[in-house]
């Protein structure tokens, strides 16, 4: 996960660096680093991707286009 992945990540979800850092167990400022490209523990990138893949978020590989993220697809009425 990028920083640019994480800032995109969240403004889809309409989140705080606050309410990611809350969701993932991680400070603020560590989103905020990530969110810079500064270096962080793979542990620490793991908790807020996953934090952020429970919300809905898909992350895009790069593939020619490069990276980045999507909003998962709603299930249809009844499933889940």
């Amino acid at each position: 996960m990028t920083g640019a992945q994480l800032r995109m990540a969240r403004a889809a979800l309409k989140f705080s660096v606050r309410e990611i850092a809350a969701l993932a167990q991680v400070s603020p400022n560590t989103v905020t680093r990530i969110e810079a490209d500064l270096p962080s523990n793979a542990s620490t990138i793991a908790a807020i991707r996953a934090a952020l893949e429970a919300a809905g978020v898909e992350f895009i590989a790069e593939n020619g286009g490069g990276p980045g993220v999507r909003l998962r697809k709603a299930a249809p009425p009844g499933e889940s």
